[in-house]
């Protein structure tokens, strides 16, 4: 199973590796690609007219490398399934013994390729991502029940079967799958680790960003707080919470011009609040979903400013009724209103904004 996502100039020279790899070994190779405009889906359609061993799913109007790997992995029926990247810096080699492994010990579920145990390394990586590799497992071994030394890989073989069990409950969010399938396994899920060595990238550009962390963060959160409070609802409420920060910033800037009435500032505040809400919910939590292309920005905009309306009312109405009614004293009033407001801006926004696509 490999998730791609412009990669072109990668993968004719990642199947000739996994020819060469598993010569003699009956194998196929489900590539998954989130629409990449780099035509890689078309390339691999290309080998694959060639190659029958070869299959291939373009995604359309999502992005996400776990989601990718959930689905490439469900639609294969072979017994024993291995995740990799397609950017070349997997081995290919390491595959035979992740099978070998896995196939020589009943009592294992998966067997996950390492950089760092013993005959392991990160290759020319430079200081700043090996520090940054290293926090990044120092903080996943908090939530893990298992002492792995990689829980950052992005390369292993998991029986098929015991993927399948598991595949209702996973969360789908950020890049490493590995880790969503420790934290959801409710029988700790018995493993071994094999050595890798990282290649070099020879092609194409690294898909780690910030935005890449941020999703890692969120993983970690769904695992540790999701069942309590979702987590795209509490992502969307955080940046809620930055547009009321936006809206005060914008009233006092407006206000404080001479000549801006109170109104005219209140509105002002309003509609940078609600622009700001929207373009970063775009980018970040409905990120796999973003809206692209400026019809759909406007449409999917003034669609928000819509849903954010009523909201408003719902907050108010709810608040000024608690309180009218003596329910609840005045902080309590208004933070009801708050939730209520959110809640029904979440989730129209999710259905009619981000949802219509």
């Amino acid at each position: 199973m490999v998730p791609t996502f412009n990669e072109a100039g990668n993968v004719e020279e990642l199947v000739r590796r996994l020819d060469a790899a598993l010569t003699g070994r009956h194998w196929e190779a489900v590539f998954v690609d989130d629409a990449s405009p780099d035509g890689t889906a078309d390339r691999l359609r290309a080998i694959a007219r060639i190659d029958p061993r070869i299959r291939v799913i373009e995604r359309i109007g999502r992005r996400g490398l776990s989601s990718a790997c959930i689905e490439g992995m469900l639609a294969t029926a072979a017994p024993l399934i291995a995740v990799m990247d397609a950017d070349l810096q997997h081995d290919p080699r390491v595959l035979a013994t992740l099978s070998d492994r896995l196939a020589a010990d009943p009592e294992l579920d998966l067997v996950i390729a390492s950089r760092f145990v013993a005959g392991g390394g990160t290759g020319d990586w430079d200081r700043d991502r090996i520090q940054k590799s290293a926090t990044a497992t120092r903080i996943a071994r908090l939530v893990l029940k298992a002492d792995l030394a990689d829980p950052m890989s992005g390369f292993f073989t998991i029986r098929a079967a015991r993927f399948r069990a598991l595949a209702p409950r996973l969360s789908g969010i950020g890049f490493k799958l590995l880790l969503d399938l420790l934290t959801t396994a409710r029988r700790p899920l018995r493993f071994a680790e094999v050595p890798l060595v990282f290649h070099r990238r020879e092609t194409g550009e690294s898909k780690l960003d910030h935005v890449v962390a941020l999703e890692f963060l969120l993983l970690l959160y769904d695992r540790l707080f999701g069942r309590v409070i979702p987590t795209r609802f509490a992502m969307f409420a955080a940046i809620g919470a930055l547009g009321i920060a936006v809206h005060m910033a914008v009233f006092w800037a407006a206000y404080g011009l001479p000549g801006t009435s109170f109104l005219a500032a209140q509105i002002t505040a309003t509609l940078s609040a609600m622009t700001f809400n929207f373009f970063l919910n775009n980018a970040l939590t409905y990120r796999e979903r973003r809206l692209h292309g400026a019809r759909r920005l406007l449409l999917g905009w003034l669609g928000f400013c819509a849903v954010c309306s009523v909201g408003a009312f719902a907050n108010v109405g709810v608040a000024a009724f608690l309180f009218s009614g003596r329910y609840a004293r005045e902080t309590l009033s208004a933070l009801a209103g708050i939730v209520i407001g959110a809640v029904w801006n979440y989730a129209l926004s999710r259905r009619f904004v981000w949802g219509r696509y």
